[in-house]
């Protein structure tokens, strides 16, 4: 039995805050957990599951109550986030993807007519959503993107591609960044624009079922509607969404880190050796202390850090940090896992493996694990002594 705390009392939660996580850890055991190991073996994207996220409301976590979403707070749903990648790292990277980037980018940024336009169906899970700003020569130098877009009388004609791209095949709905005369600039493009291509979904070692793939733009036409904001306030718009961003991809890990957790609770209790439990050699039982420590302060610095975006406190240092603590701690308490299982934490009959190779992505995606230490290192040393991308 794994000693799990009274999160309420433990973090602070509000009585609302607290039903809303049981809630979902009681949908996420009972409906996607099931699903899990078939959506990593097949590696396709769960719509019927998606579908039911949205009649759930999860998929309008982040939207505006008068768009038809919940409009929760940013520490709930890192709670609710934490409890979908537990069961399943692949469905909550999509999630995270449609409320955490593209529907909120809408939402905070967008204008009237975009947000009546989008939302709706956004937080229903009529549309799925997708954010586009990595691209084929690199992400990290994202105030420099080779995607260019050139106005014409009608709108603008958008010439590029983006790649790996989290929903990329399935999506309905793109917030994308491309270079402009007046800088980056961020726009909203829609599945079956003309000369729009998703390409086909990329074969990864984890995050299997949440499908990326390269979009191809051949001028591109989308009217002057499709513009986010001013010309040239992109890469400000995209910033502000992925410092949030990254407060509830750390939730993501404390989510992968936790499911591997109990899983090497459990099987250390019931792993018999020379007459007695494994757990019970120090070897194990230091293992799963120190997994205990990192898991719990990885969770703390991520709850943390969204009551100050929600309290509307900077975030910047703190979520990098957040950011980069909860990616390698999911990798050092997943691998941990593979190893006390032994054997078996090597075969894909057991969850392990998978809770491994979901979790080293985030080391990678929105925001490498150094380029996360680059940002504190400017924060806490200035800009003038840190620069990134000299």
């Amino acid at each position: 039995m794994v000693c799990t705390p009274n999160r309420a009392q433990t973090y602070s939660l509000s009585d609302s805050q607290e039903e809303i996580r049981q809630t979902a850890e009681t949908f996420c055991r009972e409906r996607i957990k099931p699903l899990a190991y078939q959506i990593d073996l097949s590696n396709c994207f769960p719509h019927d599951l998606f579908r039911e996220l949205g009649q759930q409301g999860y998929l309008g976590m982040s939207c505006p109550s008068e768009f038809g979403g919940s409009g929760l707070d940013l520490v709930t749903i890192c709670l609710v986030l934490e409890e979908v990648s537990k069961v399943s790292g692949s469905v909550g990277s999509s999630l995270n993807a449609h409320i955490g980037l593209a529907t909120t980018l809408i939402a905070e940024h967008g204008s009237s007519l975009q947000k009546q336009r989008y939302l709706p169906s956004l937080a229903s899970g009529e549309s799925i959503g997708a954010f586009g700003l990595t691209e084929p020569s690199g992400g990290s130098d994202a105030g420099h993107p080779l995607t260019h877009a050139v106005q014409t009388q009608s709108g603008w004609s958008i010439s590029g591609s983006k790649a790996f791209i989290t929903n990329g095949t399935v999506a309905d709905i793109f917030v994308i960044t491309a270079r402009t005369d007046s800088g980056v600039s961020a726009f909203i493009v829609e599945r079956g624009s003309p000369r729009f291509e998703q390409g086909p979904a990329d074969h990864k070692m984890g995050m299997r079922g949440s499908d990326t793939c390269t979009l191809y733009f051949q001028n591109t036409p989308v009217g002057h509607d499709a513009l986010i904001g001013s010309e040239g306030s992109g890469f400000r718009a995209f910033a502000q969404t992925l410092d949030r961003g990254r407060i509830q991809v750390a939730a993501l890990c404390v989510g992968l880190a936790q499911a591997a957790f109990e899983l090497a609770c459990s099987y250390a209790s019931e792993r018999i050796q020379f007459g007695k439990s494994i757990a019970s050699f120090q070897g194990i039982s230091l293992q799963i202390a120190e997994m205990a420590a990192a898991i719990d302060s990885a969770r703390l610095m991520t709850l943390n850090c969204a009551r100050m975006y929600d309290n509307h406190l900077g975030i910047k240092l703190q979520s990098a940090l957040a950011k980069y603590h909860a990616a390698e701690m999911a990798i050092k308490c997943t691998s941990a896992t593979v190893e006390i299982l032994g054997g078996y934490g090597y075969l894909t009959d057991f969850p392990a493996e998978r809770y491994m190779r979901d979790a080293k992505m985030y080391q990678i995606g929105e925001g490498t694990s150094q380029i996360q230490r680059l940002i504190a290192a400017r924060e806490i040393l200035g800009n003038a002594i840190v620069k990134i991308g000299v």
